[in-house]
């Protein structure tokens, strides 16, 4: 594990609070920053996380979160499916640059991972079913992914716990279905996110 995220365990168990206000905090930033592309006509669409991860320790975790929506090929998935398997989550839109940089590391790691004590589930909030099926195709991700554009429901339901202020933004649940592990922004690497699955399957052995 690096030295880097040993650094955030360390903050995160000295102080719970302090980080909840840092990312109450980001949030009011993000939502700022899209207010001011838009008024600038970069016709962006997204915000962009700085890739920051914070890891919460398993006595810090909150309640599992609840969910149920419907995929791209109209089947419907609820967070019973996952449970005793590590699940990363990852909320993304097809016209999202960074969204498309690193749909190669998402799949990276689901191959590694998929019958081996985790799986993934894409999030959609903006695309219909067949532009998610087009960007799937596309990148190569083999996963499902809810379509949420009309709802809200599911990032609603994580929102309780951990919102989402920037696109893309990957959350891993540990087998119990609580929120473990946060990267706001694009993950820039296979290398990290194995390292967070591989933490969690093995705490949960």
């Amino acid at each position: 594990m690096s030295a880097h995220r040993d650094r955030v365990r360390r903050a995160l168990i000295a102080a719970p609070l302090s980080v909840l206000l840092l990312i109450t905090a980001a949030g009011c930033a993000a939502d700022d920053s899209l207010a001011a592309q838009y008024r600038a006509g970069t016709n962006q669409g997204y915000i962009s996380g700085d890739g920051r991860i914070v890891e919460i320790p398993a006595e810090e975790r909150g309640e599992p979160v609840q969910f149920e929506g419907v995929t791209e090929d109209g089947g419907t998935v609820t967070s019973d499916q996952y449970r005793d398997r590590v699940l990363v989550v990852n909320f993304w839109y097809a016209a999202c640059g960074p969204c498309r940089i690193e749909a190669p590391h998402l799949q990276a790691v689901y191959e590694e991972f998929a019958g081996n004590g985790a799986d993934f589930l894409g999030i959609n909030t903006y695309d219909q079913p067949a532009t998610a099926t087009s960007f799937a195709n596309t990148y190569g991700i083999t996963y499902p992914s809810v379509i949420d554009v009309e709802s809200g429901a599911v990032k609603l339901a994580f929102a309780q716990i951990a919102p989402v202020q920037a696109t893309p933004t990957t959350l891993v649940l540990d087998q119990q279905g609580r929120v473990a592990a946060r990267i706001s922004g694009p993950i820039d690497s296979p290398s990290t996110l194995r390292s967070i699955v591989r933490d969690l399957i093995k705490e949960g052995a």
